[in-house]
């Protein structure tokens, strides 16, 4: 799959006078040697987006809309090779890579039609209705910088690209190194669909050498990646002054409560803990089941997951995939270990298999796990999750929002106002009802982000877009100025003006 020819093709127009390589971790061997970018690469890959995007923000926005629908199209026809290319660097299950197609297609059907009227005028009431004519005008804001990480590599990088794109933006990614291909095949992808070539700039290389050089030269950065880099990344943006949208770290809570369907809610958080083996920024770490039906849940929550499938192969039918690497192998077993060793109980799992790669791990349920333990606050990101047990709503909600994290967060109940009443008040940025994450997720119009250390900002629906413009208020004055005049005297003009203000708060002007 992986040939020199198509790695030639990938890489072509990407700057970079080093070299480096990126490997797949179903074996640890090498996939693909790739060029590597310097500062002075990512300033020429700026210079040329800068030159393409003066272009591009002309392009009728409709124009550039039909890009984003024809990869639509395209996206969906060659999804085999996509999804290859996903589990080469990954690891993960093909249903897992699968997710992102859908995700990535969902977002250019979306954008591809409502791009037009997020983007188009707006009219406003005036100072004073009828004499001051408003308009709000969106412009791009110029080249954006994207960084983006190696767990959803071609959602979170491309996903993220399509809707700065139709707003009139350039884009300089740069991807993580261990997934770029994915990356660099959805450039390739959306390139044939008509987007102007020089637009679209990938650079490559180690985040500390090329991530700050992003932030140094774009417009706008949107990032994907840790709660500690965020807060690098958001100071950089700051100190010039320019904006930044960040989705970052979690630990994620699923609330199980007494009136829950407990087969649906058991079969439910394996696929919120388990999906692409926990590497899932959105994914559930902590599970909070009500104490009366706490056994029952986990004797057959613990069931389906000692019999999920683990695998290897570039076909579907396993249920979990491999880590990315060695670093996230070592945070997991780090965290069950000491988790143990403090007096957790394994009831799933626990154990390395390499025997189906060097980087596979068993899905893990903890039991006992207590607040001195790494499992119980920091963010594992690996097939692990810890189960704790409450006796009323008010206590689940409190403990669920007793984390620094505020991304996503999910309520298994068969009252669906109370499913509703208790979502309102989880302090995170989506909360799914009798799911784990699809359904917020999935729902593109709708704003998706974090609260506190998750994140800033928001992708999808409007928030999704607009970050990318800038707004401009345009005003046009008519027939009368904003000033005394036809003979009026200053005080005249107070008066008159007084009178109006009342006269439009009772005829309800707002």
């Amino acid at each position: 799959m992986v040939t020199p020819a198509l790695v030639a093709r990938l890489t072509k127009g990407v700057t970079g006078s080093g070299r480096t390589a990126n490997h797949t971790p179903f074996t640890g061997e090498k996939l693909a040697d790739l060029p590597e970018s310097t500062p002075e690469d990512v300033l020429t890959a700026f210079e040329a987006a800068r030159v393409a995007q003066a272009v591009w923000e002309r392009t009728p926005v409709r124009q550039r809309a039909a890009v984003l629908l024809r990869f639509h199209d395209l996206l969906l026809e060659r999804q085999a090779e996509a999804l290859d290319l996903v589990q080469l660097e990954t690891g993960k299950a093909r249903l897992h890579a699968h997710e992102e197609v859908l995700a990535v297609a969902v977002a250019a059907r979306h954008y591809g039609r409502k791009a037009p009227s997020y983007l188009r005028a707006k009219r406003h009431t005036g100072a004073v209705p009828t004499l001051t004519k408003v308009t709000e005008l969106r412009h791009p804001r110029g080249v954006v910088g994207q960084i983006a990480p190696w767990n959803y590599p071609l959602e979170l990088s491309v996903g993220d690209a399509l809707p700065a794109f139709v707003a009139g933006n350039a884009v300089v990614m740069k991807p993580d190194t261990e997934t770029c291909l994915t990356a660099l095949w959805a450039r390739d992808l959306l390139i044939e669909a008509g987007l102007p070539e020089g637009v679209f700039q990938v650079v490559l290389g180690d985040g500390p050498v090329v991530g700050p050089e992003l932030v140094k030269h774009a417009d706008y950065v949107s990032f994907t990646g840790s709660t500690r880099t965020g807060r690098e990344v958001a100071q950089g943006a700051a100190a010039r002054l320019v904006g930044v949208s960040l989705e970052l770290g979690g630990k994620n809570a699923m609330l199980v409560l007494d009136d829950a369907d407990i087969e649906k809610a058991a079969a439910g958080a394996v696929r919120a803990c388990f999906s692409s083996a926990g590497q899932l920024c959105i994914s559930i770490e902590r599970l909070y089941v009500h104490e009366s039906i706490a056994d029952t849940f986990l004797e057959r929550f613990a069931a389906r997951t000692k019999a999920m499938r683990l695998g290897n192969s570039l076909a579907y039918g396993a249920e979990m995939g491999s880590l990315v690497g060695e670093r996230q192998l070592k945070n997991v077993e780090r965290h069950v270990r000491e988790a143990v060793e403090k007096g957790a109980t394994v009831v799933a799992g626990g154990v390395a298999r390499p025997d189906i790669g060097p980087f596979f791990y068993e899905p893990t349920i903890l039991d006992g796990v207590e607040g001195s333990m790494a499992v119980c606050e920091e963010e594992t990101f690996g097939p692990v999750v810890s189960v704790y047990r409450f006796s009323s709503d008010d206590e689940a909600v409190e403990r669920a929002n007793a984390t620094p994290y505020g991304l996503n967060s999910s309520v298994w109940t068969t009252n669906a106002r109370r499913g509703r009443d208790i979502a309102a008040r989880l302090r995170t940025g989506t909360v799914n009802v009798n799911e784990g994450y699809a359904p917020a997720y999935g729902s593109v119009q709708s704003p998706m982000g974090g609260m506190k250390d998750s994140g800033l900002g928001r992708r999808h629906g409007s928030e999704g877009i607009l970050k990318y413009t800038e707004a401009q208020t345009v005003a046009q004055q008519r027939l009368l100025p904003m000033a005394p005049s036809l003979g009026m005297t200053d005080e005249g003009y107070a008066r008159f003006m007084t009178t109006s203000l009342r006269l439009l708060k009772a005829f309800r002007f707002r």
